[in-house]
């Protein structure tokens, strides 16, 4: 018993944080050469997300025993992503007002290191809703798949798999490679996922050697209302929908606790992107819905970035003493709910955001995230940690309101009993052999007596 737990990746992963943490504190200068680690385990996993995300959507629509269900299915999740990140940005935006963390502070603006803030600048440009949607249409397949860009390679992905579910049988041997050809990937996801210890430990003992302990001193109020934020959003409201979904929520942090202590390392949720989806496939899930939520969540489901968002820009104009009235905080969070979009799991992704969110104000200057910059590392791991449970509880209960999760299963497996036999899908054009593998669980103790 006490050897598997040596053995098992959440053990290794949480002594490789642990030892991240004390090596940043008492060796910072040893520890910031330790980026490299984080970085190569992060690049190891980006290498096979996009075709990861192509074979499960394609082998996903292909199966389904109707196009209108593809639609249906990508309808109900865009609209539980909206209802929810909005209350995401309203909850930020209360927080923020109540507690004015920024308040007292009086910065100066001439003083603010403009310098730090012109490389984030430049990858910022305000946004429109056209512009928005034009470039998720990508100039080349190639390009959308070398540059990781999720929802161009989504889009690709989402007509291939209606073109070969239009072609019918004629597609079924197109559809046995894609198949096979992601198994393949998951397989490579495997052996790369063997290294999350060494990453893990890299990433974090760099955060903690760069940044230091005094700089979470420094904005402590920001940073303690923030955590605070995402715990209470975590808790209470997507506690709530994974009840509507017919889950237990700490039973589904614990399942997926491996991925959890993995993200809190590296502060990127693409680093568990496969594995996320390979675990609630195994939940009950149908792959079609899985491959249609998780990715779009991943640039359009993002919680925590949008408390985050709300949070720092009236942090940044109370700290500049810069007094917005209600209507301005409301055209604000319009402008929120177009920016907070399109993050994609990239660690400080939102720090881009923040950037094109005060330049379309036209009232907070841009170059106050210079009061954020030097928090921002410290920030992120909650906040992807935010985002990735935000979208393994809309997966469920796009899934519950679709029909299609096999709650007996995805309760056994979260209480840890043997799991039930799965019936044969009803799709006919989906094979039983890419139904999801039983997840290896350990029988449920028998009652004292």
């Amino acid at each position: 018993m006490r050897s598997s737990l040596f053995r098992s990746l959440y053990f290794q992963v949480v002594v490789a944080l642990i030892a991240g943490i004390a090596t940043g504190y008492f060796y910072p200068k040893i520890a910031t050469d330790m980026k490299p680690l984080g970085d190569a385990f992060i690049n190891g996993i980006k290498m096979v997300i996009t075709p990861v995300v192509f074979c499960t959507i394609v082998s996903g629509i292909a199966g389904m025993e109707s196009l209108k269900k593809v639609g249906r299915v990508g309808g109900k999740a865009v609209l539980y992503f909206e209802i929810v990140t909005t209350l995401a940005l309203v909850i930020g935006m209360v927080v923020a007002n109540v507690v004015q963390p920024g308040h007292g502070i009086n910065a100066d603006l001439a003083s603010l290191d403009k310098g730090a803030v012109a490389a984030i600048a430049d990858k910022a440009h305000p946004e429109t809703v056209l512009g928005y949607v034009t470039s998720i249409i990508p100039t080349s397949i190639v390009d959308a798949f070398a540059k990781g860009n999720l929802l161009q390679v989504l889009l690709f992905s989402v007509l291939f798999g209606v073109s070969l579910s239009i072609m019918g049988e004629r597609s079924r041997k197109a559809r046995e490679i894609v198949d096979e050809f992601g198994k393949a990937l998951l397989g490579v996801v495997g052996l790369v996922m063997k290294l999350a210890p060494i990453g893990a430990f890299g990433a974090m003992a760099f955060t903690v050697g760069k940044f230091g302990i005094g700089t979470l001193q420094q904005l402590a109020t920001l940073i303690g209302a923030y955590y605070l934020t995402t715990a209470l959003f975590v808790m209470v409201v997507l506690g709530s929908v994974a009840k509507i979904g017919g889950v237990s929520l700490w039973k589904l942090l614990k399942y997926i606790k491996e991925e959890l202590f993995i993200v809190l390392g590296t502060a990127t949720t693409e680093s568990v992107l496969p594995q996320l989806m390979q675990k609630l496939e195994n939940l009950g899930i149908k792959r079609s819905v899985v491959g249609m939520v998780v990715p779009t969540g991943y640039s359009f489901n993002l919680d925590g970035a949008a408390i985050y968002l709300t949070m720092t820009s009236l942090f940044i104009a109370q700290a500049l003493n810069i007094d917005l009235s209600l209507w301005q905080q409301v055209g604000l969070l319009a402008i929120l709910l177009l920016t907070s979009k399109g993050g994609a799991g990239v660690a400080g992704a939102a720090l881009v955001a923040l950037a094109a969110t005060l330049g379309s104000t036209h009232i907070l200057p841009v170059a106050g995230i210079a009061l954020v910059i030097g928090i921002d590392r410290l920030m992120n791991e909650i906040r992807a940690l935010t985002n990735l449970v935000g979208n393994a509880v809309a997966t469920i209960v796009v899934a519950r309101w679709e029909g299609e999760i096999d709650l007996v299963r995805a309760r056994a497996v979260l209480n840890g009993e043997v799991v039930p036999v799965l019936e044969v899908d009803a799709e006919p054009q989906l094979d039983q052999d890419l139904q999801p593998a039983p997840v290896p669980v350990r029988a449920a103790k028998p009652a004292m007596a």
